[in-house]
């Protein structure tokens, strides 16, 4: 699976709880998780890791951060290979967390099975939502962080997604992307 989305949307944050829910069902849980790097400096926090601060002590659970050293698109030059390392070393779900994105990072939906797009409840109108790029790419757009004061915001963009995702054109014949 292809996790991304806006800085602040929550990826590491849904990771965690997800990779955890993975792993309780019995599953062999790698996350591979890509930290954008300095222009200037060339370096990288690689901080998400500290954000799955529980993920990362389950023995059913890999996590590789990464830098994209200079590499377009979301994603490091070897993230498709480090896929299938992971595959073969006998994690059965692999969840790939993009650096926070804009319009046009989406490389790593031609590398999974399925691309999901986080957005926060202040993600943007119907106008964002049409937008070609990584909207229409996307296999599944999960609103998060939909509790407390923002559930009503939440279920505004949530029917503008749904409304605008209906005027984008079908990348699957079997498959219409879900809000």
């Amino acid at each position: 699976l292809g996790l991304s989305g806006p800085p602040g949307a929550g990826k590491s944050t849904f990771i965690e709880c997800f990779g955890k829910m993975l792993t309780e069902r019995k599953h062999k849980v790698s996350v591979l998780a890509v930290d954008p790097s300095s222009s200037t400096s060339g370096g990288s926090l690689l901080g998400d890791k500290t954000r799955m601060t529980e993920l990362s002590r389950d023995m059913n659970a890999y996590i590789r951060p990464s830098p994209t050293s200079g590499t377009l698109g979301g994603v490091t030059r070897t993230t498709n290979e480090a896929i299938l390392l992971c595959e073969g070393g006998g994690y059965d779900v692999v969840l790939v967390e993009t650096v926070g994105v804009g319009q046009s990072e989406f490389a790593v939906a031609d590398m999974v099975d399925m691309f999901i797009l986080l957005l926060p409840p202040a993600g943007g109108d119907e106008l964002q939502g049409i937008k070609r790029g990584i909207i229409e790419m996307a296999d599944l757009v999960a609103i998060n962080k939909a509790d407390g004061d923002l559930v009503v915001a939440a279920r505004r963009i949530q029917a503008e997604y749904i409304s605008a995702m209906k005027l984008l054109r079908k990348r699957s014949r079997v498959w219409r992307p879900k809000v």
